[in-house]
């Protein structure tokens, strides 16, 4: 098949979420495909990266978006116009023509659109589109507006409805629409019934999945989060963890660390005795050398959306996971097979107190992970179950 790919960043180095699942991706699609790839950028920095790409793409289509999305023009596009922020900050003219010239020239059997906000740029076209939603964005802006005084609720909820009104859009324009998770499904047939997703799962990144499970020392106790903290679900999980939880912790385990990791990890308000480690764009050396040197991950996410990356990171290096329900949501796992729930701060340091005191516990929870994310999150399989979908849509358009 020739499949034309469009992403709102360029999926290297693999370091986002949305980075791994595109990079990924593209690995193992092109063994069997010629891919065409329309990838939005915002510095030039970025474009270092495009031979890595040429690898797997037959062509790489480099178009510029804001580099700083907070732009006068952005804000005003946004208010006196029906277009959510969202869609106004990354939309690129250099992405609009070269879309319309590459159609018009070449022939396609298929164009994935990973992310709803690309769709402004793809023209009309009887050429099946995919069109996949990594999370449902409007709910994850939703849950992020709840948090602020009721001055900041009022002015935001007309952008977050126009965003809801743009997504429901694109969504019956696509001739079929992907989820991350079984959940994500659900919710958009729930909300737009005449909707019928299929399911793309994430998966762990290769780079992340050990050889075998080595023995922790658990009297050693670190627990982590990472995660890239432009992401607000990212930062009020980081905020909570060292605010509400580890102050806790601390009474129980008076020599146990608190490492909270990722990207633009200085976005976090600072707290005694945590260590912060700010991680370059693209060092997943540094990332894997955390996973590996910590005990437990805790993971205190109450924002909606996707499946997130960095727990199946966590499953995939043998690290045990202490999570809400809410930050699992669209994994396939259970409660005391894979993963301990925790939803208060005291619950958290019981469930904390409770693998580490526990060494049958702890091998059973992070043993069966492992193997689920070996059977069921793997990249090669994911890839092969995205071509049939292709196929799919190509018998029906």
């Amino acid at each position: 098949m020739k499949i034309l790919m469009v992403t709102p960043y360029l999926p290297y180095p693999p370091a986002s979420g949305g980075q791994i699942r595109t990079f990924n991706l593209l690995k193992y699609l092109s063994k069997q495909n010629d891919i065409v790839l329309v990838a939005l950028y915002k510095t030039n920095a970025e474009k270092q990266y495009v031979s890595r790409l040429q690898t797997y793409c037959e062509k790489v289509y480099l178009c510029k978006r804001s580099e700083n999305p907070w732009q006068i023009k952005n804000i005003l596009t946004s208010l006196f116009s029906f277009q959510p922020f969202l869609i106004v900050r990354n939309f690129s003219p250099e992405a609009k023509r070269a879309l319309e010239e590459v159609i018009e020239k070449e022939n396609f059997d298929v164009i994935h659109s990973e992310t709803f906000y690309v769709m402004p740029h793809i023209p009309e076209t009887k050429i099946p589109i995919l069109l996949v939603e990594q999370t449902i964005e409007f709910r994850v802006y939703q849950h992020f507006i709840e948090t602020l005084p009721w001055i900041f609720r009022i002015f935001l909820s007309l952008d977050i409805s126009k965003l809801r009104f743009w997504e429901k859009y694109y969504w019956k324009k696509a001739s079929l629409v992907a989820t991350v998770s079984d959940l994500d499904k659900t919710i958009v047939s729930n909300i737009e019934p005449s909707i019928r997703p299929v399911v793309i799962p994430n998966g762990a990144g290769e780079d992340m999945l050990v050889d075998q499970l080595k023995e922790k020392d658990r009297k050693q106790t670190i627990l982590f989060f990472q995660g890239n903290f432009s992401w607000l679900q990212n930062v009020e999980a980081a905020n909570y963890l060292t605010e509400q939880i580890y102050p806790l912790v601390k009474k129980k385990f008076p020599y146990s660390k608190l490492v909270i990791a990722g990207q633009h990890a200085k976005k976090i308000a600072k707290h005694g005795n945590v260590d912060y480690v700010d991680i370059p764009h693209g060092d997943t050396a540094t990332v894997k050398r955390l996973y590996s040197e910590a005990t437990l991950f805790i993971a205190p996410i109450f924002g909606p959306g996707g499946t997130r990356l960095k727990l199946l990171a966590a499953m995939a290096s043998g690290l045990p996971i202490i999570s809400t329900k809410t930050g699992v949501e669209g994994l396939d796992v259970k409660e005391g097979r894979d993963v301990l729930f925790a939803n208060s701060p005291e619950k958290f340091v019981e469930k904390i107190k409770l693998v580490l005191s526990s060494k049958s516990l702890y091998e059973k929870i992070r043993t069966n992970a492992f193997h689920l994310v070996q059977e069921k999150y793997n990249w090669q399989k994911i890839a092969h179950q995205l071509e049939k979908v292709y196929k799919k849509i190509q018998t029906t358009k």
